[in-house]
């Protein structure tokens, strides 16, 4: 992705969040020159991967294929020094956009469609290869009420209907075409990006960047150790 992209997305989510009196932590208004200022006392930021995370998992086609996730809390599935068994996210999915099937082996998550547009989501379980199970029903909680669909079924989420993806559920979600973009919430066990993703064909997770211009924020990925200048061309 162009820099000028991702920094194009992060200004349309603010207004979008804005526009819903929907208010960020500090953290994520920080500047990569302000970021180059903060020391050990931020490490749980930096280490737990918190802030601002936009992907179009490697397609290179973000308005079809991407996401942008805000990380707001989190705890570490591989640093006992964090004690915090549960995370929080806000997820932009926009009308059109999709979510690549997907599953996790640890992380549970509660999926809230917060306002907006119409979450769309199509489920299947998986096999022991972890493949797609084509032939099994899925069985999913959504607002404590048990639903059975159909392999590859379809579930619609409107503003303030949730669902929970247990492990080694695959899921694929998208904004429902006609409705508008949906601010999501995702409120799970830990989260981990780096390891804790089983995507069904090869995806990637972070994004190459293309540095057209100046960052407007950083993303969870590129934060810099204390003491260290945030590098980049030419900026």
């Amino acid at each position: 992705m162009k820099r000028s992209r991702i920094n194009q997305v992060i200004r349309e989510t603010e207004e979008l969040l804005a526009s819903h009196q929907i208010f960020l932590p500090p953290f994520f208004g920080w500047t990569p020159g302000e970021w180059a200022e903060k020391g050990p006392e931020c490490r749980e930021i930096r280490d737990n991967g918190l802030g601002w995370d936009i992907t179009d998992f490697g397609c290179g086609d973000f308005d079809r294929i991407g996401l942008t996730a805000l990380t707001l809390r989190n705890g570490n599935q591989k640093d006992s020094s964090y004690e915090k068994p549960y995370a929080e996210k806000l997820l932009i999915v926009r009308e059109g956009q999709v979510t690549p099937m997907h599953f996790h082996w640890y992380k549970m998550e509660d999926i809230i469609n917060r306002g907006g547009g119409v979450l769309v989501m199509q489920l299947y379980g998986a096999t022991e290869e972890e493949q797609l199970d084509r032939e099994s029903e899925v069985e999913i909680v959504s607002d404590g009420v048990l639903l059975r669909i159909p392999a590859g079924g379809i579930l619609e989420l409107h503003p303030g209907q949730s669902v929970t993806y247990t492990r080694r559920l695959y899921h694929s979600f998208w904004g429902k075409e006609g409705c508008g973009d949906v601010i999501v919430g995702e409120v799970s066990m830990c989260n981990d990006d780096s390891t804790d993703n089983r995507f069904l064909d090869a995806s990637g997770r972070f994004p190459a960047i293309e540095e057209d211009e100046e960052p407007y924020r950083l993303l969870c990925n590129e934060y810099p150790e204390p003491g260290h200048r945030v590098s980049g061309a030419g900026w």
